[in-house]
């Protein structure tokens, strides 16, 4: 059940990333809205996946899943991907594997 909980969290920070860009610094008041709620259920789900998880290995799966994510995403809407970035994504994919064989969790 955790990974669930870690997974929902990882949506929701997905979001929070998109609201925040989309909130221009907090003056656009839906985005704001959907920015802080989005945050607060991230925040929580993660809360329920460290019940389970070493808080260091919890918080850094969910913060590189999260970050390849918005990368991902940021694609798909037409942003330019370099091998760069995809180095960059391999790097985090490989930590998070290391991370989870190394039986946090």
């Amino acid at each position: 059940m955790h990974w669930l909980y870690l997974g929902i969290a990882v949506v929701f920070e997905i979001t929070v990333a998109i609201s925040a860009g989309k909130a221009h610094g907090f003056t656009r008041p839906a985005w704001t809205a959907a920015t802080l709620v989005s945050g607060g259920i991230a925040t929580y789900f993660l809360s329920l996946a460290l019940l389970t998880f070493d808080v260091g290995v919890g918080y850094a799966i969910w913060t590189s899943v999260a970050g390849v994510g918005i990368v991902v995403l940021g694609a798909v809407l037409g942003q330019r991907v370099g091998w760069r970035k995809l180095l960059g994504i391999a790097a985090v994919i490989v930590g998070v594997v290391g991370l989870q064989l190394s039986g946090a969790a």
